[in-house]
């Protein structure tokens, strides 16, 4: 078992600011050392344009835009390389699983990648300058894989295929639109059939106002929405877009779909616990259980975890949004593999 952590991490000011306190953070670090190293052995499949990506930002959120040209500053890096790793705009994902369950007041949350791709950064930031407050776990520093703003809305989004991408968005940067920039569900759902999709996910939108929560399926092609409790990796829409085997992916599903009725602890279990058929430990295949987290709209509260088999750790966002900070700094936990992290050891991409 390999013990690993995640750094929770708490600002409160400008987007600019923010950033730069970010590539402060970053300058040296063993993620930035990593991340640079494996550009010496993968290939990108992508054209970064410093133009067009901030064209994107300043017409969807120009405070995204601050917060990079902040990285930049800190980082003393051009901003082809800024963009190169934390741009969100014109990047390949690697396939990857999660799982998701919505419950009467909760979104619980698996995901589900590999260890050298895991920032290791559970964000909570407050902006002076436009925005909701956020709380949620990073991707790519600037994205964020699942989280809940300070309105209540809930986002995690799930794997489908990485086919046909097109010139446009990411997952996590989209993840992190969605809360900065969205009140409910119905602003989100409106906000992902406005933007440019680079691939192919679904999003599950929840904010406690009492209706089903919305899962959202897009690809660069088009823009689906349907109501459901529960999310794993094929589309129920776009079916055309599925991957060919969904075996894991209905398992999964089938394993939740099961046990529905849980209450939020019951149900943070079904997807944490390691013998109840949801927790994965494929590292190796991009698709093991990194962390579990849980959002609770209606009381401004967020769970999390590392590892399988645990109890989370509580984060009360209502009371941060109103001054309040974290005393956790940390959140610690165990994974069944020999995978670097690369946010707290050196990785070897060549392996």
């Amino acid at each position: 078992m390999k013990k690993i952590f995640a750094d929770v991490i708490q600002f409160r000011g400008s987007h600019y600011d923010f950033g730069h306190m970010q590539g402060t953070l970053l300058k040296d670090s063993f993620l930035v050392k990593n991340r640079e190293q494996q550009w010496k052995v993968r290939r990108p499949l992508f054209r970064i344009d410093p133009d067009e990506t901030k064209q994107v930002f300043e017409r969807l959120a120009p405070f995204m835009w601050e917060e990079l040209l902040g990285l930049q500053d800190a980082l003393e890096w051009s901003m082809e390389k800024v963009l190169m790793e934390f741009g969100g705009y014109r990047v390949n994902i690697k396939p990857s699983g999660c799982s998701i369950l919505v419950g009467e007041n909760y979104m619980i949350r698996n995901y589900d990648y590999h260890p050298k791709t895991y920032d290791g950064r559970l964000v909570v930031f407050q902006p002076s300058d436009g925005g909701n407050a956020t709380l949620g776990l990073t991707q790519k520093i600037t994205g964020r894989s699942d989280g809940m703003n300070d309105k209540g809305l809930s986002m995690g989004y799930t794997f489908m295929n990485r086919r046909r991408p097109g010139n446009g968005i990411i997952c996590h940067m989209i993840g992190r639109l969605i809360l900065e920039l969205c009140a409910n569900v119905e602003d989100a759902v409106q906000l992902l059939k406005d933007i440019p999709h680079r691939g192919s996910f679904s999003y599950v939108l929840f904010d406690g106002s009492g209706e089903m929560p919305f899962i959202v399926e897009t690809s660069p092609r088009r823009v689906e929405v349907r109501q459901g409790y529960t999310c794993t990796n094929h589309f129920k829409i776009l079916t055309e877009e599925n991957r060919r085997v969904l075996d894991d992916s209905n398992k999964r599903l089938k394993a939740i779909e099961e046990k529905m009725h849980l209450n939020g602890l019951e149900a943070f279990h079904l997807l944490n616990d390691t013998d109840k058929g949801v927790f994965s430990k494929l590292y190796g295949s991009w698709a093991g259980t990194i962390h579990t987290s849980a959002y609770f709209p209606g009381r401004l509260e967020a769970w999390c975890t590392l590892g399988g088999d645990r109890e989370p750790a509580i984060f009360n966002f209502g009371e941060w949004v109103n001054g309040t900070d974290f005393t956790i700094t940390k959140i610690e936990g165990e994974v069944d593999t020999d995978i670097p992290f690369v946010n707290m050891e050196k990785a070897d991409w060549f392996k």
